[in-house]
């Protein structure tokens, strides 16, 4: 027995080892080592007081192993994470992923590319919300008695008239308001309930709230019941703009020959009780401590509260001369 095994040993382990051999290129060919890219979502850790703004939702990572246990491999057992922890407000900041297999027989071939995302701090806000309302011809809102009132018993119990609390990125809340808007005209005594609340920016577009934010915006109050009241009578009227003695008056030997006002009437809208007192509007005094010769401006018509007016600025020219009387 023993002459058997030791006859021609050589040749004998030769056979065992080609046949182990055979066998592993066999599993080998059936189960082979391979790689492939794999979508997965992108998890964010991000600080209280940051915001990302439109950050990506998924990255792509190339992952590597034998064939059997890539097949396995998942959003579930392959994950990837990004750091924001010690990012700074800016436009295009570059944050680092970390890609990392959960699954026995998986490697990360390659790490993902880093991402640049735009970082702005995180704030809350409180809007008032404004009551954007037409009266009907021959009628004029009463603005003391209109008002917006929350929808929801528990925020209407402390914020009345309604605000709205915004929590989001500080750039979206320049010149931010927010606005609920009656449908059609306003006559007498009227109750819109369950109107909704825009958000605008300071162009007065519609903040786009579809945009993905890390963290989510949020905004406490989407609707609200306005009430608004009309009364009957003239609802616009006109008004003669007058000067105003000048804030300081020319040089000395120097002297005011002829004011110009352009233009000489405006058309005030509004209130029709506050209308009816009103018959001149009185422009703000011009310096001419400056001036030997005649000289213009451009100055800011202030209305009366309740009523506006049909021009914002009006021009003023002042014509300057020499004092004869004075050597």
């Amino acid at each position: 027995m023993v002459a058997w095994i030791t006859n021609e040993w050589r040749l004998k382990l030769l056979a065992l080892g080609l046949s182990v051999l055979v066998l592993g290129a066999v599993a080998f060919s059936e189960n082979p080592p391979t790689t492939r890219p794999i979508r997965i979502p992108l998890s964010y850790t991000v600080p209280p007081n940051i915001v990302l703004i439109n950050p990506p939702a998924l990255t792509t990572v190339t992952i590597a192993g034998l064939a059997d246990a890539i097949q396995k491999a998942d959003a579930s057992n392959i994950v990837a994470t990004v750091d924001a922890r010690r990012a700074l407000p800016g436009s295009a900041v570059m944050l680092s992923i970390d890609a990392r297999a959960l699954i026995q027989g998986v490697q990360i071939q390659q790490q993902p590319a880093p991402i640049a995302v735009t970082v702005d701090t995180f704030q809350t806000v409180t809007l008032p919300v404004q009551v954007s309302a037409r009266a009907a011809p021959g009628w004029s809102l009463d603005p003391s008695k209109t008002v917006a009132t929350c929808t929801t018993a528990s925020v209407a119990a402390n914020r009345n008239p309604c605000k709205v609390v915004f929590s989001g990125p500080v750039s979206w809340e320049t010149g931010l308001k927010a606005v609920a808007v009656v449908q059609g005209t306003v006559i007498g005594v009227q109750d819109s309930l369950n109107q909704p609340v825009i958000l605008q920016n300071a162009n007065n577009q519609q903040l786009d709230l579809s945009v993905r934010t890390i963290p989510a915006v949020t905004s406490d109050v989407t609707s609200v019941d306005i009430h608004t009241e009309a009364v009957q009578g003239t609802t616009s009227a006109p008004v003669v703009l007058v000067d105003s003695p000048p804030s300081n008056p020319p040089p000395q030997g120097y002297r005011v020959t002829a004011v110009t006002i352009t233009p000489t009437i405006v058309t005030i809208t509004g209130d029709p009780n506050v209308i009816q007192r009103v018959r001149t509007i009185a422009l703000p005094g011009s310096d001419l401590s400056g001036s030997t010769s005649d000289v213009t401006f451009q100055v800011a018509i202030t209305y009366p509260p309740g009523v506006t007016g049909s021009v914002a600025t009006a021009t003023v020219k002042y014509s300057i001369s020499r004092n004869p009387n004075v050597p």
